[in-house]
């Protein structure tokens, strides 16, 4: 007997906003036979799924795993064997700091068949909702994608802060607000000024979105006193003054 084969969709869901999912990830979801989940996609998606979908939460929150990401691999290719469609739907983008590319290498190694479907990444979409463009004519040629935080099994970043001052335009820093005291040092001792303008965005585009406007010194300050609801972006550059013009354009 010749064994079923089924294959797996790599899904981008957006940022958090239903909304902001795709026409082809939205359909790909709903004929999914099983659904896996993280932490970032919005539950409302779920309700898009059919009837009897097998619904999997693969969410990781720092300490908080659900499932290990050498799990959440091994499902993927089980259940795509089994002749099983498989929807993996990733908050933001599954390529941009979403470990996608690993879950993908995994497939393709067990000869399963994978098909990437991109999303709305948060690195640019929360900003912009937020009324800070990443880039502007007038402030930023260029723009800096960082995370913020590492592999569990490094005891300190693999990031050289220092040399991000100069030349790398807007800084976005996703996934750092534990590690902020760091990244602010780290680029202050580079020679940023501790004044450089810098936000906070938390829960962006959802209906609980916070943007709180500091400054490169004061972004562990601010995280702190603020209390600060993760996940949340952080964007430094003079792009920040934008906020003030625009508000919010959500």
């Amino acid at each position: 007997m010749t064994q079923m084969t089924g294959k797996v969709y790599l899904i981008g869901a957006g940022p958090g906003d239903t909304g902001l999912i795709t026409v082809k990830g939205l359909q790909a979801l709903r004929e999914a036979d099983v659904v896996m989940y993280d932490a970032l996609s919005s539950p409302e998606l779920l309700k898009e799924c059919k009837e009897g979908a097998e619904l999997i939460d693969a969410g990781k929150r720092a300490a908080d795993h659900h499932l290990r990401q050498w799990q959440t691999n091994d499902l993927l290719v089980e259940y795509a064997q089994k002749g099983k469609v498989v929807a993996r739907l990733k908050g933001g983008d599954p390529f941009l700091f979403g470990r996608g590319a690993e879950e993908a290498e995994k497939l393709r190694k067990a000869g399963v068949e994978v098909h990437v479907i991109p999303g709305v990444t948060s690195a640019i979409s929360v900003p912009e909702l937020c009324g800070i463009p990443v880039t502007h004519r007038d402030h930023a040629s260029m723009v800096t994608f960082i995370t913020g935080h590492e592999k569990g099994d490094r005891s300190e970043d693999r990031i050289d802060w220092k040399s991000l001052v100069g030349g790398h335009g807007t800084l976005v820093i996703l996934m750092g607000l534990e590690n902020a005291g760091n990244i602010s040092a780290g680029l202050v001792e580079g020679g940023m000024s501790p004044d450089m303008p810098a936000a906070i965005l938390s829960k962006g585009s959802t209906p609980d979105q916070k943007v709180y406007v500091t400054t490169v010194g004061d972004l562990e300050r601010t995280i702190r006193e603020e209390n600060v609801a993760t996940p949340g972006i952080m964007v430094i550059g003079t792009v920040v003054q934008l906020r003030a013009v625009l508000g919010d354009l959500a």
